[in-house]
């Protein structure tokens, strides 16, 4: 197939500087969960969204001096020439496929805690940005710097700039925003120095300056020099000649750098996941930049449909389409897109399971994209995969997101492939979950799937097919894969915080019957011990339906755990909104329509109660593992039957994420015909010197 003449326009090559963006694609900097620790996998995380035709493949932030450390969250780093291998590393694999490579130069000022190099932070004025969250609170002050503190931190962005270009960088960026060095100086709330960099805008906004005419002398001929600057706050600040004094400052530094990359001060804003914000959702902190500026402009907006990158650029909003996680979820997107396969993109659903990586301090995993974070490891390639024998007849039982996925990918390989469903809708869980509010992309995982599976004529789908564990023998299968999934118990905690039986009558639900239509009886309490999105998102539909809904949770928020995927705020807002109530840190103990009884999860002699008409219990799946349980009770009758392996995937094995199910499915069908289902682990290993 061709290229629609309609996105010719997202494949124009764009000038930055002294070097040419071979198109328009463009992968932001973000961190990928390797730091320097890991170059390989970071170098094949990378490669690979050059391969897929991103012209444009940045590092995520990376460390200018020891003074700016972010541990135990991984980071890279440009200290000194040692670390110039690890970047060529990268540089060399991006290179291999026409790219270009640029690397996001940072220095955290008072937003770093240096935990690990115990260096104290430095800041515009000692002012730090303050944080209610454990992980990110800092328990040291940072100092104000002084003017010799100044010429060092030029100078350090300089090193920095210089062993960027030895690594054969293309991009070099100045990090000037989300309370990060140069833009604590910028804000006049965190800047208070009376000399002259602090004061009026002009003396503001001189450090800003000074770096990038210091780095654009220093390297700007071969390198091209980017500033990667935050908006939002700054467009609130009203300006002397201009709206705002975001206005102001790219008017002021218009054409001094080579590429203008805007977006968020606010990480949990920037990237908002789909519950809360809509494809293109940057627009109004970004779309100002381009009349005030003749050099290129680059924005992200969880961009996935061509046609809304290419009104991006026909609207004059940016030059450029930046990405982060629609590049993670599919590093083909741009080739797919010139060659006509667009209905084949793997669309990034905004869930931030890519956002919890890298709180987790791993690698970047994805919900779409099993392979994410293991081009290295497992030399898995997003597109590419083994061929296996095609006389090899697979049956895979349930068609949620891990059957889907290990069909797809058994297809590919080109087995043949029987997907039995007990039900008419493909899916399982995707399909349900997707009609809660704000889940509506998540019904992608499903129909990626589903739209590949229907062009496979080696893959069978068969709808209203509930099997049985004789079905299985008698089927004629060589391999088995049961994907049965799991369901939502009632079963309470205990206040020793183990599980235990729930309570007896009714009024007591799952989330599996609340989704399937039940009509509970309010006022309604959601005991929440999941800590994940299904908790809250009840309340929403609840609350939507006209009942009173109340939220207790033995957690301290709502929905705790979304604190890793940047979404706690907003789903605590969502619950003001929507005049939700919450009760933290209790146990339900007792329940009779009318009534819960709560029990204090530090004191359980501190009892209290609260009506409730209903109870929703949303804690604890159990797997929906009979038929695996029943066919390996007799392991003869499987040998008999000429079935090799028998295997259980996703939440029929262990209940978890949808990208947990998905990425089970797609091993299983990378590791089928090899009888290891763990596969090759490549491993990092640090380089050990030994002085004489």
């Amino acid at each position: 197939m061709s290229r629609n003449p309609r996105y010719d326009i997202l494949f124009e090559p764009v000038t930055i500087g002294p070097v040419t963006a071979p198109n328009r694609f463009y992968q932001t900097p973000h961190a990928i969960g390797t730091g320097h620790q890991m170059p390989h996998t970071r170098a094949a995380m990378r490669e690979v969204r050059a391969e897929g035709g991103w012209g444009v493949v940045n590092t995520g932030y990376c460390s200018i001096h020891p003074s700016s450390d972010d541990a135990p969250l991984p980071y890279s780093r440009l200290w000194d020439d040692e670390d110039i291998k690890v970047h060529a590393l990268m540089v060399d694999a991006v290179h291999r496929h026409g790219a270009l490579a640029g690397v996001e130069l940072w220095h955290g000022g008072g937003g770093s805690a240096n935990r690990l190099t115990r260096v104290t932070p430095m800041s515009a004025s000692g002012i730090s940005s303050n944080s209610t969250y454990p992980g990110w609170i800092s328990l040291t002050s940072s100092r104000p710097m002084s003017r010799q503190d100044i010429r060092e931190f030029r100078g350090w962005y300089v090193d920095a700039a210089k062993r960027a270009r030895s690594a054969g960088f293309d991009v070099v960026y100045i990090y000037a925003g989300m309370g990060y060095g140069p833009y604590q100086f910028l804000l006049p709330w965190m800047n208070k120095r009376t000399d002259e960099y602090g004061g009026c805008l002009d003396n503001r906004v001189r450090l800003m300056r000074e770096i990038l005419e210091d780095v654009k002398e220093a390297v700007g001929q071969s390198c091209a020099i980017a500033v990667r600057f935050s908006t939002n706050e700054l467009l609130d600040v009203p300006g002397e000649t201009l709206e705002s004094e975001a206005h102001e400052i790219v008017s002021m530094l218009a054409d001094l750098p080579d590429l203008w990359d805007v977006k968020s001060a606010d990480w949990s804003v920037e990237t908002a996941s789909a519950r809360f914000s809509e494809e293109g959702a940057q627009e109004p902190w970004n779309s100002f930049v381009k009349p005030l500026t003749s050099k290129p402009v680059v924005g992200v907006g969880r961009f996935t449909s061509p046609d809304y990158m290419v009104s991006q650029i026909k609207r004059g909003i940016l030059d450029l389409i930046g990405a982060a996680r629609p590049s993670i979820a599919d590093p083909f997107l741009p080739k797919k897109i010139d060659e006509g396969r667009e209905d084949e993109i793997r669309e990034c659903i905004g869930c931030n399971i890519c956002v919890s990586s890298y709180h987790d301090g791993v690698p970047l995993r994805c919900t779409q994209n099993p392979t994410m974070g293991e081009e290295w490891r497992r030399n898995w390639h997003p597109e590419r995969i083994p061929p296996g024998d095609p006389e090899q007849s697979i049956l895979i039982v349930g068609a949620g997101p891990a059957g889907l996925e290990c069909a797809r990918a058994l297809g590919q390989r080109g087995f043949t492939v029987t997907l039995a469903e007990a039900g008419r809708e493909l899916g399982g869980r995707v399909t349900i979950e997707s009609k809660l509010p704000g889940l509506a992309t998540w019904a992608r995982v499903r129909d990626y799937r589903t739209n590949l599976i229907q062009t496979m004529a080696n893959v069978d789908v068969y709808r209203g097919s509930e099997l049985s564990a004789q079905d299985v023998l008698d089927s004629g299968c060589n391999h088995a894969v049961i994907a049965t999934g799991a369901k939502w118990s009632a079963e309470i905690l205990g206040t020793n915080g183990y599980p235990m039986g729930g309570f007896e009558g009714g009024g007591v639900f799952t989330p599996d019957e609340i989704l399937a239509g039940a009509e509970p009886e309010g006022p309604v309490v959601i005991y929440d011990f999941d800590h994940y999105y299904m908790g809250s998102c009840l309340a929403e539909l609840l609350c939507k339906r006209g009942l009173a809904v109340t939220i207790v949770t033995p957690a301290n928020a709502v929905s705790a755990w979304t604190f890793m995927s940047n979404e706690l705020v907003r789903i605590r807002e969502r619950m003001l909104d929507l005049d939700i109530a919450t009760v933290f840190e209790q146990y339900a103990t007792g329940f009779s329509k009318g009534s819960l009884t709560l029990a204090s999860i530090f004191r359980s002699h501190d009892v209290g109660s609260i009506d409730c008409g209903s109870l929703v219990v949303v804690g604890i799946k159990t797997a929906n593992d009979r038929l695996f349980r029943e066919l390996n009770s007799n392991p003869d009758r499987i040998a008999n039957a000429g079935i090799s392996t028998v295997r259980s995937i996703g939440d029929c094995r262990a209940p978890g994420t949808i990208a947990h199910a998905v990425y089970a499915g797609h091993e299983c069908a990378r590791t089928i015909d090899t009888g290891d289902s763990l596969g090759r682990f490549a491993l990092e290993r640090p380089l050990i010197s030994f002085k004489s």
